[in-house]
């Protein structure tokens, strides 16, 4: 069942990293969050097996601004088929660029979701669940800040605050802003294998960034079980990705 209600949390920082997976070397943020790191927001507040978040759309609320940082790096990229790289070597190190964004505010919409046949099976019981009881549940932590972990945004580095949104709460200019293709969420099967999701022709209207149903519906397939792979296979499955789409585009253009 997906609660009729939507939550809206507003989320702000300093600084965010949405990273564009498309670009090499160097990072390059997206022009605003991204579906999957407003779910990681909402996770990071709360996040129990029993549910899943329903990721409708994010409104921006600051003026989209971009600036340059530079951060030291390992030089070499992580080999999916090779030994882990060793961070803590000095001579590995290197300085890079990175364009992220600066003073950014959002206001995520989104709805729980439980499974019916959960919903049947606990009716019953002495502690039957709904999607009544993690909506309220997720309120009470939001006034009351708490959260399982930091929420962030795009990266670890740039924390997010967050809180309920007041009616004063809205955009201070209008933005429209395209943007193309946009990464959407990780799909995980049963056995930790897992896709990319992507949605095109994206763009920012009206300071709303609408994020497909479509895509948020197949989003509710996803395990939650642990991922069976380490972090170099899933580093290799969007790069097949990319590869596979360049290729895909260079037989167009020759024909």
């Amino acid at each position: 069942m997906l609660d009729k209600e939507i939550i809206r949390l507003k989320v702000t920082g300093d600084f965010a990293c949405f990273t564009r997976p498309d670009l090499k070397v160097e990072r390059m943020s997206y022009p605003c969050m991204t579906p999957s790191a407003a779910r990681g927001i909402l996770e990071a507040i709360l996040w129990k097996k029993e549910f899943q978040w329903f990721i409708r759309r994010i409104i921006v609320l600051e003026p989209i601004k971009f600036c340059t940082i530079k951060r030291n790096e390992i030089a070499e990229l992580q080999n999916p088929k090779g030994n882990p790289i060793d961070i803590t070597d000095i001579d590995n190190r290197v300085q890079r660029n990175s364009i992220v964004l600066k003073d950014v505010g959002y206001i995520i919409e989104a709805s729980v979701y439980v499974d019916d046949a959960l919903i049947d099976k606990t009716k019953s019981s002495e502690n039957p669940i709904t999607v009544m009881k993690y909506r309220e549940m997720f309120k009470r932590r939001v006034d009351k800040g708490q959260c399982w972990h930091q929420p962030c945004l795009g990266t670890r580095e740039f924390a997010a605050d967050f809180s309920k949104p007041s009616e004063e709460d809205k955009p201070k200019e209008r933005i429209d802003y395209p943007i193309g293709s946009m990464f959407y969420d990780m799909l995980y099967d049963e056995e930790g294998n897992v896709t990319p999701l992507f949605f095109y022709n994206v763009a920012i209207k009206n300071n709303i960034l609408a994020c497909p149903e479509d895509k948020a519906v197949k989003m509710l397939s996803s395990s939650h079980l642990p991922p069976q792979k380490n972090d170099f296979y899933y580093n290799q499955v969007v790069c097949e990705h990319y590869q596979k789409e360049e290729a895909e585009f260079k037989e167009e253009a020759e024909l």
